[in-house]
């Protein structure tokens, strides 16, 4: 494995997307969406995927990773072939869903006649099965569903040419390292793989390096967290949680807000009660149905509502823009969680804001997230109506 220093210093003179080396349809298809000048990670990443390379891809939340490996991703894949030739791996149902939409937006408006298909657990075999018919290029899904399919003969994976593992530091670990490992051997030796995350870790550059010792370490921006977030906690007792959550919302009035919880049952018991006083709310959670998720994320998105009450199952990939607020009901303990959460705020370098409620004991968990993550948590205090920080 070694740094890829020569390219990101070649790549720092170039200011298009053509100058990348992607196809000149895509860049026109992004400008439709007024995108037009490529983000660091994107300078960086695009020209070594383009060119075939096996690499880790790394950048903090909300940096433009998905259109890193999917432009060249695109400008590889041959729409005349009517096989599979690249297999997206992610965690999550939503981040299949979200990438999936993603690129079906990019092959209509830049012309390319490139056909995606989710695959993921919890939906319906057969339904997947039937749309396998129509030989999509592109396969996005969770590890146990694809091997499942492959298992079944129902994938051909010999056809291959790349693999993306999408949110690599949370799969390169435990059963889904496994599965990653199973989906891996059964393509061509000769096959690309590309390896994402926000975050670089110990462990996940191990199992990289032993699934493909040439590759080539990507990695744009130098703060682990996005230093366009306001952070800030507010000290509470637990049973006090629920009535500050709805005071601190009214206060602020956030454009759009993700509030994070621990368990499912909490996550619906208090969108219940923000229903209840007339604030716009929806959950997002592991124990609901695809097509409840799907209409939750949906209402979000077209801000039917504004807070949504989320489980970790969203801290991770979900991209939905004017997200100005993150609320952290139930605080997480490891730094790395934190930093995953409040990365659904200041996409693309906007604005963002991070608040905490914790309760006296929580306090203690400051200390790790200001050493390890190298943030500044104000103070919050709820006055009559108004929130203020002190720093």
């Amino acid at each position: 494995m070694y740094e890829s220093n020569s390219q990101q210093k070649d790549c720092s003179q170039m200011t298009t997307f053509s100058d990348l080396g992607i196809l000149s349809v895509l860049e026109s298809a992004l400008a439709t969406e007024e995108i037009t000048e490529p983000m660091p990670i994107q300078v960086t990443a695009i020209p070594a995927l383009v060119a075939g390379k096996s690499a880790y891809v790394s950048s903090e939340t909300g940096t433009g990773k998905t259109l890193a490996y999917l432009l060249p991703l695109f400008s590889q894949i041959d729409p005349a072939q009517r096989i599979l030739q690249s297999i997206i791996v992610v965690p999550t149902h939503e981040l299949a869903m979200q990438i999936g939409e993603l690129g079906r937006s990019l092959a209509q408006k830049s012309g390319l006649e490139i056909r995606l298909q989710e695959l993921i657990g919890g939906a319906s075999v057969k339904r997947q099965l039937e749309k396998l018919k129509s030989k999509p290029h592109v396969i996005i899904g969770t590890p146990g569903r694809i091997n499942e399919l492959i298992d079944m003969r129902k994938i051909k994976p010999h056809t291959v040419k790349n693999i993306i593992i999408d949110e690599a530091d949370r799969l390169l670990s435990g059963d889904s390292l496994v599965a990653i490992q199973k989906i891996i051997k059964s393509t061509l030796r000769e096959r690309q793989l590309v390896f994402v995350s926000a975050t670089t870790q110990a462990e996940s550059s191990k199992e990289t390096e032993a699934l493909a010792p040439d590759l080539v370490q990507l990695h744009a921006g130098s703060d682990q967290i996005n230093t366009a977030i306001e952070h800030s906690y507010i000290e509470c007792e637990e049973r006090d949680k629920p009535d500050i959550l709805r005071k601190l919302l009214s206060a602020i009035g956030p454009e759009r807000a993700i509030v994070f919880v621990h368990r499912n049952a909490n996550a619906e018991e208090i969108t219940a009660k923000l229903v209840h006083h007339k604030i716009a709310a929806v959950d997002l959670h592991g124990a609901q149905d695809n097509s409840r998720r799907r209409k939750a994320i949906d209402d979000f998105r077209n801000a039917v509502a504004n807070v949504m009450i989320a489980s970790d199952i969203a801290a991770r990939g979900l991209d939905i823009s004017g997200v100005s607020h993150v609320f952290n009901f139930d605080i997480p303990t490891q730094s790395k969680d934190y930093l995953h959460r409040v990365g659904r705020t200041s996409r693309a370098g906007s604005q963002g804001y991070a608040v905490s409620l914790m309760t006296e004991q929580e306090i203690r968990l400051l200390k790790r997230y200001r050493n390890e993550l190298g943030i500044a948590i104000g103070v919050g205090h709820l006055y009559r109506g108004v929130f203020s920080v002190d720093d």
